[in-house]
This record gives structure tokens, sequence and C-alpha cells, in this order.
């Protein structure tokens, strides 16, 4: 019954990775996979410092990314657990509706949302907060962090609340009886026990943003640029693949860093729980 699902993997994950690895130790000689290995393409990654700071750069904003999403997701979550009652199945229905529409349709929402003539600016001049329009919501890093935040929200939500789930009722009601407060409460059992969904909720936003580069191409500026700009206009405009695979390569090494570091974090919770 598992070898549809293994042959699969196999060819549409596992396979092509590695022909991203094996392309990523080739020059553009014009070939595909012709040729001898070279390090040539981490050598320019690693001696250019622009791609460092683009590195660094999509770090940074799909770190604010995983923090916003995971700071608006954990009340949303708790009061999935804790308090919707009767309404939890309707608004676990309203939490996962975005999914009913294309990625690309959201994130130009966004953009009407943020334009020069969008809602934003259109709303502040209704309310005469300023006179003219203002080119500040869109084509920065804050425009791709808040579209970004929004898109990915249920993927921070839903391990959250799985989690929050769990926790006996038992378990809370006893603390209550023994004197803890509310604050207590939350931050003594309710927030450690539920680390394991926070950080995984974090994980699962976290690689995804990394290598965004729609968001970035649509309500960024040439400061929003990230690496996943990089790699496709490698494989695209510059038609310079193995540089392209190089890229991918060191972009998926960041990620496999930042989940292993996770992981860790996660294990630490799980043994003080």
């Amino acid at each position: 019954m598992s070898v549809p699902g293994v042959l699969v993997t196999f060819g549409l994950v596992l396979f092509a990775l590695a022909l991203v690895i094996v392309l990523a130790f080739r020059a553009n000689d014009g070939g595909f996979l012709a040729g001898p290995l070279s390090l040539m393409n981490f050598a320019q990654i690693a001696t250019d410092p622009l791609y460092a700071t683009i590195m660094l750069r999509s770090l940074w904003i799909a770190g604010l990314v995983t923090l916003a999403t995971v700071a608006t997701a954990y009340p949303v979550a708790w009061y999935l657990a804790f308090r919707a009652g009767r309404h939890r199945g309707l608004i676990l229905f309203l939490v996962t509706l975005p999914f009913w529409t294309s990625y690309l349709l959201r994130v130009f929402a966004w953009k009407v949302v943020l334009a020069y003539n969008g809602v934003l600016n259109s709303a502040m001049l209704w309310l005469g907060l300023w006179d003219t329009p203002s080119t500040a919501f869109l084509n920065n890093p804050a425009a791709v962090v808040v579209t970004l935040a929004h898109a990915y929200a249920p993927f921070a939500i839903l391990p959250i609340f799985v989690a929050l789930q769990t926790i006996p009722g038992a378990l809370l009601e006893a603390a209550s009886d023994l004197g803890a407060s509310r604050v207590q409460i939350f931050a003594r059992i309710v927030l450690p026990l539920s680390m394991p969904g926070v950080l995984g909720g974090a994980l699962v936003v976290f690689v995804p943003t990394l290598g965004d580069y729609v968001t970035p191409a649509l309500v960024g500026g040439p400061g929003s640029v990230m690496i996943g700009n990089l790699i496709q206009a490698q494989f695209g405009k510059a038609n310079d693949w193995p540089f392209g695979a190089a890229l991918a390569v060191a972009a998926m090494l960041v990620i496999l860093l930042a989940a292993l570091i996770i992981r860790r974090a996660d294990r630490r919770w799980g043994s003080r729980a």
C-alpha cells in the first residue's frame, strides 16, 4: 500500500532535490549535467557580500513574519480552544477560508489595500488624517511582512490550537483550586504545554517565507529583495541554472539549520513539560 506514495515522494521530491544538488556543483557551460564538478558557484556565494546581505535580509524578514504570525495566531488559537464553544466549527471554517482562494490573489488583494490610491490611503484621506496619499505603505519590507503574516496565519493557528486542545481541563481546574491566578495558570501551565505547537507553527511559517519570491516581487521594493527572488532570476532571466541551484542549496542549508534549532528547542520544552 505504501509503494505509490514512496514512488511519488522519490520521483517528485527526492529525485528533483538530487538534481538540484548535482546541478549546483556544475559550471554554466551550456550543458545540463555534463562537464566536471566545480565549487565555483559556492565560492562566488561565499566571497560576494551581496549574497550574504540578501540572505541576512531574508532571514530578518522571515523572522519578523514568523514572530508576527505566531503573536497574532496564539490569541485566536486560545479562543478556539477555550472560549469558542459551539461556534468553534464556524471559526475554524473562517480560519481556513483563505485557502479557498489563490495565494497570488491574496497578495494582489493586499497590493490593492496598500497601494498609493488603495483602500488604506483612501480611508486616511476620508478621515482627514492627511491631505495627500502616502507611498509609505507599499514597496517596502513592512508590506512584505504584513502580507506574508496574513497569508500564513492559518499555518500557525492550527498547530497551536491542536496543542492547546490537548491540555487537560482538570489540570487548569486544579491550578485554579490551589489559588493560582489566570496569569499564573497561563504562564506556568498553558504556555509551556502549548510550546510544541508554537514552535511547530513557527517552523511551518518560517520555512516557506524564507524562500518566498512572489510577495517581495509584488508588494516589496528594491530594498525587499529576498533569496527567493535571486533564485528565480537565475533560473529565469539570467539563465544560469547551476548558480541558481547553488543559491537554492545554500538557502536549504540555512533552513535546515533553523529547523534543527527549533527541533532542539521543542525537545527542551517537551522535557520540561
